[in-house]
């Protein structure tokens, strides 16, 4: 299993947490996703097929680059 722990600048709420959770949880792969609205990090772990090239893409798409 891989594990990462990202800064995402534009979480700005308990909501975009949440956004960010549900659709980074619908991939194959993806085993957990936690994040703090207040520090702004997310901790992503996941198997294959899922990767972080997805992961990240996906985030991009849902307007919460990593930094």
């Amino acid at each position: 299993m891989e594990e990462k722990t990202v800064n995402i600048p534009k979480i700005s709420c308990g909501h975009c947490v949440m956004t960010i959770k549900r659709e980074v949880s619908e991939m194959k792969g993806i085993q957990s996703v936690e994040g703090d609205e207040t520090t702004k990090r997310v901790t992503i772990k996941w198997d294959a097929p899922a990767t972080w090239e997805k992961i990240s893409g996906t985030l991009q798409e849902l307007g919460y680059p990593t930094s």
